[in-house]
């Protein structure tokens, strides 16, 4: 790995901070369904909630120029159209893994994601894949073979998590925003729908917010539990090698993994044997992105 100079370290604590909250996330999850909210709901409330945190960080960074700007282009909006539909499948799924108790297998896709990044990178932008890449890509594929004997069935919300999240960064790699405009769009784009769904829910008597105040709080919690780890991802992005966070976006489904097994669920064998095909693509795909990364640092 690259050294990291003395003016990086906070933005090192700050990735790492942000891919520990986002490995943790799997217990605020479980506090809210003890309290009887259900996935969707837990979506809808993620979701209103986000674009008020998001429009302060906009206000904070000063991005209301840049804005402006996106809001002027059909073709913009049209992009984060589609990266908000994404990224609200992906916060379902995650939700519906995490209170199904399906942890590993949210853990799995995470494992999976970057593996497919990589693939992906390849076949729609012509990106090279060297030999790790490729054992990299192998193994997670034993592993997801492996996973589905374990289980029974093919790991459907594993490979959901993953190519939602995949197709979500294939996106927003083509939009012209900065990741605060960005994210500011995406959510008001879902806080419409998710309001009017909150809204019906409270109506009917059967909305969870107001019902009790350690509910209430746990519910206005998920704003600033949505955009925090993104503005420190943001951060963190612009102050330290990208070979930095590739090493630290593992830390999150670690975490899930061992939130998954504390809670007691099912880990078989097979399923050990899935996650060991996992961790050793995990380990060439890391390997392989310091060796590029020494030889750019030679040259």
């Amino acid at each position: 790995m690259p050294p990291v100079k003395d003016e990086s370290r906070a933005a090192l604590i700050s990735g790492t901070l942000c891919y520990t909250l986002w490995g943790l996330f799997p217990i605020y999850m479980h506090a809210l369904a003890r309290q009887g909210v259900d996935p969707f709901e837990i979506t809808a409330e993620r979701a209103a909630w986000a674009v008020v945190w998001a429009g302060l960080l906009v206000l904070a960074a000063r991005k209301r120029e840049e804005l402006a700007r996106v809001l002027s282009e059909p073709r913009t909006l049209g992009l984060l159209l589609g990266s908000a539909i994404l990224i609200s499948i992906n916060w379902l799924l995650y939700v519906i893994a995490v209170n199904s108790e399906r942890t590993l297998e949210a853990s799995l896709g995470y494992y999976i994601n970057p593996l497919m990044n990589m693939a992906a990178g390849a076949l729609f932008f012509r990106e090279r894949i060297d030999r790790f890449g490729y054992a990299a890509i192998a193994l997670a594929a034993i592993g997801v073979v492996l996973q589905t004997a374990a289980v029974g069935h093919p790991p459907l919300l594993s490979l959901g998590l993953a190519i939602s999240f995949c197709g979500y960064g294939l996106i927003r790699k083509q939009v012209r925003a900065d990741a605060q405009t960005g994210l500011f769009i995406e959510t008001a784009i879902l806080a419409l729908p998710a309001l009017a769904y909150v809204l019906w829910l409270q109506s009917r008597g059967v909305g969870h917010f107001g019902d009790g105040p350690w509910t209430t709080f746990l519910l206005l919690c998920s704003g600033p539990l949505t955009i925090a780890p993104l503005a420190l991802f943001a951060w963190a992005a612009r102050r330290i090698p990208l070979v930095w966070l590739g090493f630290l976006q593992f830390i999150a489904p670690t975490l899930q993994f061992f939130v998954g097994v504390i809670a007691g669920e099912s880990f078989t064998p097979l399923r050990a044997a899935a996650f060991g095909c996992i961790w050793i693509g995990v380990a060439v795909f890391a390997f392989g992105a310091w060796r590029r990364t020494r030889r750019l640092a030679i040259a």
